[in-house]
């Protein structure tokens, strides 16, 4: 039997106006839409959502999807703060590496340099620092854990005593453990819990929420190659399954962020029909993660515009995610794009009155 797969599409300003259930809230934020793209075994229609009622009363993975897709996300409760996912939120990238491909390492080694950092995004807007060790970008070296906690570690407890909300981006379980000690709050894992055999079982017993990225092969690394014979629901198949499996070890499922993994294992023409398809994910029923901020991709359809010079392309890609219901968009540049976001919620809120 044909797998199906929603994806929400015919966005639209306002409820107003509308005949009952010809439009539905996206995730409990601030978009609506009024049909559904149905991909069943690689055909594509597209469905409004007042023809829709007979399916969802009969179909119960059409019933399941449905329900994801427009049922609210839980806020998360980290530390002393609350995240709310009615609207985007920005997550800061914070690199203490030496070799990071965004800023080459201009906070290794200096920890309080980098804690004042994180909370300058904080400052600017950002809900969450994302906190990194090991860079993540195309032939980097593996880091020995003993080194990436050390990096990781203090700054944790700088920003810890500030108040911030942190998550540790790493795919070591003793990474993980350490950060988690010292007053991390969320695991951000670019192999969804997977290079570490003992990484599932460090987040169920921390009780944490945890962020699960797509990529190929992940006990490879996370730019092993990748064959796609529909790349979105492939890697919608892929973070379906492993949500599943992750759930069933014990974390709930609204303790669970999922990410795509934008560049990772991917081709420019399967990162743009990601981006483009990203509302296709909020029928995991998990509060999307957008990682794009001066990736590669920018560059390829910039005349190779070198990593300092891709603000314009990341904001535009935040703003796309925004726009198709990305809960958590993952940037260098905070205050760049709060304030695009600031922007795009004053449009929003003005069409919502408008009408």
């Amino acid at each position: 039997m044909p797998r199906l797969h929603l994806r929400p599409v015919q966005f639209v300003d306002s409820p107003a106006g509308h005949a009952d259930g010809a439009v539905a809230r996206l995730a409990g934020g601030m978009l609506w839409f009024a049909a559904y793209e149905l991909i069943e075994d690689g055909v594509r229609r597209t469905v409004p959502l007042a023809d829709l009622g007979e399916r969802l009363r009969d179909d119960a993975r059409a019933a399941e999807l449905h329900a994801r897709i427009t049922g609210p996300r839980a806020p998360l409760t980290l530390g002393n703060r609350t995240l709310r996912f009615d609207q985007p939120l920005v997550a800061g990238i914070l690199n203490v590496t030496p070799d990071s491909f965004s800023d080459g390492g201009a906070t290794h080694g200096d920890p309080a340099a980098a804690a004042e950092a994180g909370l300058a995004m904080i400052e600017a807007g950002a809900a969450l620092i994302d906190l990194g060790g090991e860079s993540t970008r195309p032939g980097a070296p593996l880091v020995w854990e003993g080194e990436e906690e050390a990096r990781v570690v203090p700054v944790v407890e700088r920003l810890r005593a500030s108040g911030a909300p942190i998550s540790i981006d790493t795919r070591k379980a003793p990474v993980m453990e350490a950060a988690l000690a010292a007053g991390a709050h969320l695991v951000n894992d670019v192999s969804a819990l997977l290079w570490d055999d003992r990484a599932l079982d460090i987040v169920c017993r921390a009780g944490c929420p945890v962020v699960l990225m797509h990529s190929p092969d992940p006990k490879k690394g996370p730019h092993g190659e990748a064959r796609y014979g529909h790349v979105l629901t492939d890697v919608f198949d892929w973070l379906e399954a492993r949500v599943a499996a992750v759930v069933a070890a014990g974390v709930p499922r609204e303790r669970i962020v999922v990410d795509p993994g934008i560049g990772f294992g991917k081709s420019l023409q399967d990162n743009l029909a990601l981006i483009n398809g990203l509302a296709l994910f909020h029928g995991l029923g998990c509060p999307i993660m957008l990682g794009a901020s001066r990736k590669r991709m920018i560059g390829a359809l910039s005349n190779a515009a070198p990593v300092d010079q891709r603000l314009g392309g990341s904001i535009a890609l935040a703003v796309k995610g925004a726009s198709l219901g990305a809960q958590v968009l993952r940037v260098h540049d905070v205050a760049e794009t709060v304030q695009a976001l600031a922007v795009w919620r004053g449009l929003q809120d003005q069409a919502l009155v408008a009408l």
